[in-house]
């Protein structure tokens, strides 16, 4: 079980995300981080653990606005041993650094037209299956094509980020029942020890976490014993 700390960005600061609904994001600031610069939370999440990937959501260029590529370059080349996943909407293919992997998020996909496949295009990528609620964000044809799906899939639940409700255990079911052998990441819920062991049961290789670790809820011995299992 891979646990990814996650880093939402928006305005060139970081922001604590709730629910989905990004409107209401305002700078982070936790016990973990005090500060809202994406480098200071980047570097306060490796002082609490060596985690070997991180995942950065560049909100304004999710939402269609202009994309900060500087941003993602400058925390690439600050932390060169770390393996980030950035999500920056449709413009996000390209790979800003070596470090750097892109996430393709389903709901910033056009619907009009048939999905492309992504298992041949962008075999490296992630593929971000997007969720509000029940409702899947993205080409309808995408969800029900296991086939054009990368190695890595994530299912994100917007819904359940920073609610304490936990992960969105029926929807990763149901991508898990046939995602043949590719690799699937909970997003979104996550509490604690207890929501990762679960997942872990499930056969989930991941999740993106963020408000757990900002909280203290999954503190350094948690990481420790998760990273024991691997």
């Amino acid at each position: 079980m891979q646990v990814i700390p996650v880093v939402d960005i928006k305005g060139g600061r970081a922001v604590r995300a709730v629910g989905g609904r990004r409107d209401q994001y305002r700078p982070l600031s936790s016990p973990l981080c005090p500060s809202s610069r994406p480098c200071d939370v980047v570097a306060a999440f490796l002082g609490l653990f060596p985690f070997s990937t991180i995942y950065v959501a560049e909100l304004d260029a999710i939402e269609g606005r202009e994309s900060d590529a500087d941003l993602m370059r400058n925390l690439a080349a600050s932390f060169p041993e770390t393996t980030f996943w950035r999500d920056a909407g449709a413009g996000s293919r390209r790979a800003a650094a070596p470090n750097v992997v892109p996430v393709i998020g389903s709901e910033t996909l056009p619907c009009d037209r048939p999905p492309e496949n992504f298992a041949k295009a962008t075999p490296g990528a992630a593929l971000s299956l997007d969720f509000r609620a029940s409702r899947f964000l993205g080409p309808p044809d995408l969800l029900a094509a296991p086939d054009l799906w990368p190695r890595r899939v994530i299912v994100m639940t917007l819904a359940q980020i920073g609610m304490d409700r936990g992960p969105d255990e029926a929807a990763l079911r149901e991508v898990k029942s046939r995602c043949g052998n590719r690799e699937i990441f909970a997003a979104g819920g996550v509490r604690g020890i207890e929501d990762l062991a679960s997942l872990a049961r499930l056969g989930i290789s991941g999740a993106l976490v963020a408000s757990a670790l900002h909280s203290g809820r999954l503190a350094r011995e948690d990481l420790n014993r998760i990273a024991a299992l691997n």
